[in-house]
Formats: structure tokens, sequence, C-alpha cells
């Protein structure tokens, strides 16, 4: 398993932006598919974002589509999430989660099977304000 750490949330207005980073340790990073999460209050967790062990493979969820960005530095074993034009309803704790990368699984599979991502951070507060 590889162990990972969010950074990068905080406070910001609607229309703003932060980039999360999410570090992991462990020499095989590089052989994992990484996905963002985030969990609103009293809501369920939900898929944010998705991106394969090389990074040329991407998917997002409709509600971050062309605000989001995901992206990796496979050297620096950190994957990224770049939020612009942030809404209200982006407000929530936000995790990042590794899978064991299945060339074979599409970026929507692992959207919708949460439970292929083994390991997951403690989560880093994103709120904002309208």
């Amino acid at each position: 398993q590889v162990q990972l750490v969010e950074s990068g949330g905080g406070l910001v207005q609607a229309g703003g932006s932060l980039r999360l980073s999410c570090a992991a340790s462990g020499r095989t990073f590089s052989s994992y598919a990484m996905g963002w999460f985030r969990q609103a209050p009293g809501k369920e967790r939900e898929f944010v974002a998705f991106i394969n062990w090389s990074g040329w493979s991407k998917y997002y969820a409709d509600s971050v589509k062309g605000r989001f960005t995901i992206s990796r530095d496979n050297a620096k074993r950190t994957v990224y999430l770049q939020m612009n034009s942030l809404k209200f309803e982006d407000t929530a704790v936000y995790y990042c989660a590794a899978a064991v990368d299945d060339p074979g699984l599409s970026g929507s599979y692992y959207a919708t099977h949460g439970g292929l991502f083994a390991s997951w951070g403690q989560g880093t507060q994103v709120t904002v304000s309208s």
C-alpha cells in the first residue's frame, strides 16, 4: 500500500482557485492510478477526478468538468487537483486515493467503483464562500 497526505485546502471566495496536492510515500507510486473524491457535510462521498499511472488517461465528474484539472508528477510522487471557478457547492473535504492501475479498466469504471481504491489520505477541507 501507499501512504497519502493531502494539502492545499482552505477558504476561497466563489470564482476563485485552489490547487490541492497529494504526496505519496513508497517507490511504486508510478504503478498506481489515482483519484480525487470529496464529501460534503451530510452527503455521501462522491468521485471527482481520475488519472491513470502515466497521466494520459483522465476522467472527471460532470460537476467539475471544465473547471478542475487532475495531473501527476511521478518523479515527485505527487498528484494534483487544480480547481478553478470554484462554486459554493464545491465545499467539501477532499480525499486522494490510490488504486492498482489496470489498463483494462476505464476511468469511468474507477469512478463508479470506489472500492478499487485501497489507500486513502486523511482529507483536506475546501470551503468556498458565496
